[in-house]
């Protein structure tokens, strides 16, 4: 009898249900990754992220080769080929038992559902575990066994929940057997010509390089994250998202080493935590509400919105040319870099959807697009968040002001001298609203909406779904 585990968004050997369970067996292991790259580019992966994961995949087939056990690389266009490859392989390993870890988006689940089928009319055994979230999906409940909609309540029950079960990480496995060769992936050719080149790589490859950016973070920053984590020119926050996003951290590893964390200031910890709390949340709620992997908005009736045509304002959002400096600068950072700071994320992305009223599905798809830690539920959560259409979403008439979350958050500047040489020699107060007075330097746009006059029109348009 042979199991297989295959790998998806888990790329770690360290507290990864589904080989720990696989390993348990004490049976031959195998272990498989299916490259997709037409779905990843349907679900609007970015080149940053195809790279990110395609080293890991090509690391964890390392770590497995020296515990006995081989990795084997699937290639198929999308999910419905990689169905097919998979139950071949099955076949031709003569496979007993195949392990996954779940995965919450709704083309996943229905891959998931269909490669089931097929494999148990092999006679192959489907094991999948809930591994994705602190506690296991669908576990935080209300009183009523409905599923929290709020955050707030959500995360009361969710700490009540880890103090209850005090929830541990699954070891390393021992070794199954001598080590192995190890196979790796070589992605040239599998993207068409056009496809992106990425940007430098964000982070270090390998399970070992986020555990030193975890412990780093934890040891220098983690008590002044939140006094610091809003400030985008402020090395503040962990960056350990591509990892998350990715699996190739879990998030009991992180809520774990941050509570062996006694003494000293806990503030810091605490809220650094409630994000990793935020995260199940989101997960919770892609599970529970199918919908919001389907193009669909949480709150039904703002569907009814009418939203601007993107036209040349969206192309000027997408490039970092809108006259707003502190939106044109984090466009940048994240068109050069493929990550975005969380504060700026929430900025450019009201900007985008109240400012400018086009549609948050846009900014969503553009985000993925080049986001190294894109990862569908809390991507989702922060667009129809800053949307107001989705769950525990900003009130419709809280709109950010950018010029002013500029001057709070990027007091000096430094951020936007960062990303905008153009008008870098402005002084401290201009540089925030370069129109407010004076000659805007040459090369840099006006404003290309007034953002007085287009909250307000946002606010309208909300309010006219009431009537």
């Amino acid at each position: 009898m042979t199991n297989l585990v295959w790998f998806r968004n888990d790329l770690r050997i360290a507290d990864n249900a589904a080989l720990t369970a696989a390993c348990r067996r004490q049976e031959p292991v195998q272990a498989c990754f299916i490259v997709t790259p037409g779905q990843w580019q349907q679900h609007h992966w970015s080149p940053a992220r195809v790279r990110l994961v395609l080293d890991h995949a090509n690391a964890v087939s390392g770590r497995l080769a020296e515990l006995g056990i081989p990795m084997t690389f699937l290639t198929a266009p999308d999910f419905s080929a990689g169905i097919r490859k998979l139950t071949e392989l099955c076949e031709a390993r003569s496979i007993s038992h195949l392990h996954f870890n779940e995965e919450y988006g709704i083309n996943e689940r229905r891959r998931d559902k269909s490669v089931k089928a097929a494999l148990e009319e092999q006679g192959v055994m489907v094991n999948k575990y809930r591994d994705q979230t602190v506690a296991p999906v669908g576990s935080i409940l209300t009183q009523q066994d409905e599923p929290y909609s709020v955050f707030t309540p959500f995360s009361r029950s969710w700490r009540r929940w880890i103090d209850d079960n005090q929830p541990a990480v699954f070891p390393v496995p021992e070794a199954a057997g001598e080590p192995v060769r190890a196979e790796s992936f070589n992605p040239s050719g599998i993207f068409p010509d056009e496809f992106p080149e990425p940007p430098p790589a964000l982070v270090k490859t390998g399970e070992d390089a986020a555990h030193a950016q975890l412990e780093r973070f934890l040891d220098n920053r983690a008590g002044n994250y939140k006094a610091l984590r809003d400030f985008p020119a402020v090395d503040g926050t962990s960056m350990i998202s591509p990892y998350l996003a990715n699996g190739v951290l879990s998030g009991r590893q992180c809520l774990l080493a941050a509570r062996e964390r006694a003494g000293g200031d806990q503030e810091g910890l605490t809220t650094w935590t409630s994000e990793i709390a935020w995260r199940d949340f989101y997960i919770n709620i892609l599970y529970h509400y199918p919908r919001i992997s389907m193009r669909r908005a949480f709150k039904p009736e703002t569907e009814s919105l009418t939203w601007n045509p993107p036209g040349d304002n969206f192309e000027a959002w997408k490039n970092g040319r809108t006259g707003i400096p502190i939106v044109d600068a984090a466009m940048r950072q994240l068109n050069q870099t493929g990550w975005m700071h969380n504060r700026l994320r929430m900025i450019t992305a009201m900007f985008l959807t109240k400012n400018l009223f086009i549609d948050w599905r846009l900014g969503e798809d553009y985000f993925m697009s080049k986001l190294a830690d894109g990862f569908l539920a809390s991507n989702n959560g922060g667009w129809q968040w800053s949307a107001s259409t989705g769950t525990d979403a900003a009130p419709y008439f809280r709109v950010f002001n950018p010029a002013t979350q500029s001057e709070r958050f990027d007091p000096d500047g430094d951020f936007i001298r960062r990303y905008l040489p153009e008008i870098a020699k402005l002084d401290n107060r201009r540089i925030h609203q370069p129109w407010a007075g004076g000659v805007i330097p040459g090369g840099y746009p006006r404003p290309i909406v007034d953002l007085k006059a287009s909250r307000k029109e946002a606010i309208a348009r909300f309010q006219a779904l009431k009537n």
